[in-house]
């Protein structure tokens, strides 16, 4: 009796290195892509009030389909950063007296509290993290850098507010952040560094001492000395 031939072993699947799979699941999709670029223009005032642009010119610059920049487009739009004008034309939302009063007695509110929750979550490497933040601000200060010292400021504020641990507060203050951008990038352009002050180590130190009042205050104080800028800037007074 004759046996049946052995067949062969059966062929693993190659298996997807362990790299690859980390960099596929990193990656964002392209509309998150499309959003963050569009945002940080609009944050860091590449864009300023009332200055448009088109749908279609957004597709070239970031170089993908309309569908991924209809969508950021409809995010920001919600977020109060972007306004249609007609004939597929966004623009920067032009921001007036009353507008302005609003913007700023709502970051009064959300953003100390904001300071406080973190202050309750906050230990001494994340303390460091954004003393070393600071550092860098400082170092923009110094070089006359506008862009650089704003995206410091902003990446400062936000790693201490995300330490709050915020689903209400957070998306709200980022929001507000985004209207103000615009403004801020004109009041910086204009005076340049050099007379650019904060209360950065007054919230450090109190966030270090455990003092969540303090910290807040200090904030408070911090983004109060930019409104008063802006104002009188505007004659908002």
């Amino acid at each position: 009796m004759f046996s049946s031939p052995a067949r062969p072993p059966a062929k693993t699947p190659a298996k997807t290195p362990a790299k690859t799979l980390a960099k596929t699941a990193a990656k964002p999709p392209a509309h998150e892509t499309v959003y963050r670029r569009i945002r940080d223009k609009i944050l860091f005032g590449d864009l300023a009030p009332g200055e448009s642009v088109t749908i279609q010119g957004l597709v070239a610059e970031c170089g993908v389909s309309m569908t991924p920049v209809r969508e950021a487009i409809r995010r920001l739009t919600a977020e109060g950063a972007l306004e249609f004008q007609g004939n597929r034309r966004i623009s920067v939302p032009r921001i007036d007296g009353a507008r302005f009063a609003e913007l700023t007695f709502a970051r009064r509110q959300i953003e100390p509290r904001l300071v406080e929750m973190a202050a309750k979550r906050m230990d001494q490497a994340r303390i460091d993290a954004l003393r070393a933040i600071d550092d860098d601000l400082n170092l923009a200060i110094d070089a006359g850098d506008v862009k650089g010292y704003m995206r410091q400021n902003h990446r400062f504020h936000f790693t201490l507010y995300r330490r709050a641990d915020s689903h209400i507060l957070l998306p709200m203050a980022e929001a507000l952040w985004l209207q103000f951008g615009p403004l801020y990038r004109i009041i910086s352009g204009k005076y340049g560094t050099n007379n650019l002050e904060d209360q950065h180590d007054e919230a450090l130190l109190a966030l270090a001492a455990g003092d969540e009042k303090a910290a807040a205050r200090a904030i408070l104080d911090d983004i109060s000395q930019g409104f008063e800028i802006v104002a009188a800037n505007f004659g908002w007074d």
